[in-house]
C-alpha cells in the first residue's frame, strides 16, 4: 500500500487564488500635474496689456538653472520670493500691486528634466498653498483645506492663482 497525496485538486486552488489576487489588486498610477485647462476655442484670444510690474516670470533652461524677473534665482528661495512678490508686503512698486493681479509666468526649455520642471512647479503651487493657508488662519482660524466651499471661495477671491505656462523653447539644442 502506498502514500499518496491526492493533488488533483491543488491546480483548481491555485487557479482560484491566482484569479482572486488578480481580481482584489489595484495597481497606482501616476495621475502627472493635475491642471484644468481653459476650452477650446477656435477664436482669437484677447491681448490685454499687462503690467510688467504684476508679471513674476519664471524662466528654467535646459541646464536646469532658473531666472527669475531676468536675475539668476535658487529653486530653495523660489517660493518665499514668489509669496513676497504676490503679497508684496513692503509695497514696493517693482511687485504685484495685488494678490489679485499677480501673474506668475513659468516658462521652461525642451531640454529642461522633468524632475526640477515639477520641483520649480511644485515650489510655485506652494507658494500659493501657504498664502491661502495663513489668510484663512487669518479669517477663519483653520487651514485652507478645512473650510467649507463658501469660505474656499472667498480666499480664493482674495489670493486667486494665477500660473502661465508658456510653450517651451528650443534655445538648449542651439550650440
Amino acid at each position: 500500500m502506498k502514500n499518496e497525496v491526492n493533488a488533483g485538486s491543488m491546480a483548481d486552488i491555485a487557479f482560484l487564488l491566482l484569479i482572486f489576487f488578480l481580481v482584489t489588486t489595484t495597481i497606482d498610477v501616476d495621475k502627472g500635474v493635475l491642471v484644468r485647462l481653459p476650452p477650446w476655442s477656435e477664436d482669437e484670444p484677447e491681448t490685454e496689456k499687462l503690467n510688467k510690474r504684476n508679471v513674476y516670470s519664471v524662466l528654467v533652461n535646459a541646464n536646469n538653472e532658473l531666472l527669475v524677473r531676468g536675475e539668476p534665482a535658487n529653486i530653495d528661495q523660489l517660493r518665499e520670493n514668489a509669496k513676497n512678490f504676490i503679497m508684496n508686503p513692503q509695497k514696493r512698486e517693482d511687485m504685484a500691486e495685488t494678490p489679485q493681479k499677480a501673474i506668475i509666468s513659468l516658462r521652461n526649455d525642451r531640454g529642461t528634466q522633468y524632475k526640477t520642471y515639477l520641483k520649480v512647479y511644485n515650489e510655485l503651487k506652494a507658494a500659493y498653498t501657504e498664502l491661502r493657508n495663513v489668510e484663512s488662519q487669518k479669517q477663519f482660524q483653520k487651514d485652507f483645506e478645512f473650510l467649507n466651499r463658501d469660505q474656499k471661495k472667498a480666499i480664493i477671491a482674495e489670493i486667486p492663482l494665477i500660473l502661465s505656462e508658456a510653450e517651451p523653447t528650443d534655445f538648449g539644442e542651439e550650440n
